[in-house]
């Protein structure tokens, strides 16, 4: 990655999904050490976006390109783009019977990292992520999100992160249907996985989770574009007035 260059970077996207244009234009820079957060309403396409960065098949990339250390990554497969260090937390995080979180994470750890990781290593290292993230070490040996609670499968999900070491995480409305101890607990997580050498990129339409992992950057996303960008300031502003005002905004001016 050259001096001066975003860690990650989207450039005019333009996403549709069954031919329908939802995401109409985006650009965006995430820094290395740095945390951004992408608000909007139900239905703006902030879900569509991290899908897409992401390279999920039903989402399909018709313009722009994405870079992630100035590598254009765009019409990588999700395995690569996984491979090269992005990462997606589910708003919605799907079971998968039959398979252990321990097995789904040493498969994961060995493809994110090319090579086999020793057993030995792997309970190690993983033990060590369970305890600082206070995930209870029995859910090693549990099938990957089957019957868990919703903030059980949120804290799977960084744990995920901690042990895939992710460059770039983009985290699709990690607060969804997490009550006020669980979103501290996850909060905290994320926070501790957030350094100087990865960025994250917050989707969320509730202020609540900006209260603990704290943003530099916030931008307002509606009608599959972002209409307006600030600081930390916006987010509470968004909290208190909601998202009309903005959405009256962007209308005058674009009728002018």
């Amino acid at each position: 990655m050259k001096q001066n260059e975003a860690l990650f970077s989207v450039q005019d996207l333009h996403v549709t999904v069954e031919d329908k244009q939802v995401v109409k234009g985006v650009t965006l820079e995430i820094a290395a050490g740095s945390k951004t957060a992408l608000m909007g309403p139900n239905g703006s396409g902030k879900s569509t976006l991290a899908n897409a960065l992401m390279g999920h098949p039903a989402y399909t990339i018709t313009a722009g390109r994405v870079f992630m250390k100035g590598e254009d990554i765009t019409d990588l497969p999700a395995h690569e783009k996984a491979k090269r260090g992005l990462f997606l937390a589910f708003q919605y995080p799907v079971a998968i019977p039959g398979v252990s979180v321990a097995n789904f994470l040493r498969t994961a750890v060995n493809a994110r990292f090319g090579r086999d990781v020793p057993i030995r290593e792997f309970r190690n290292e993983l033990l060590e992520a369970m305890k600082a993230l206070d995930v209870d070490p029995s859910f090693a040996g549990r099938y990957l999100n089957d019957g868990f609670s919703g903030g059980e499968k949120k804290r799977i999900e960084i744990l995920q992160m901690a042990m895939l070491k992710p460059g770039v995480m983009l985290l699709d409305e990690t607060d969804s249907g997490l009550d006020i101890d669980a979103l501290r607990t996850v909060s905290e997580g994320i926070n501790r996985i957030a350094g100087p050498e990865n960025g994250v990129l917050l989707v969320t339409h509730y202020q609540r989770l900006l209260d603990y992992v704290k943003p530099e950057v916030v931008h307002v996303f509606m009608d599959g574009r972002i209409v307006k960008s600030g600081g930390p300031e916006l987010a509470h502003e968004l909290e208190a007035r909601g998202y009309d005002w903005i959405e009256r905004e962007v209308f005058a001016t674009e009728g002018n």
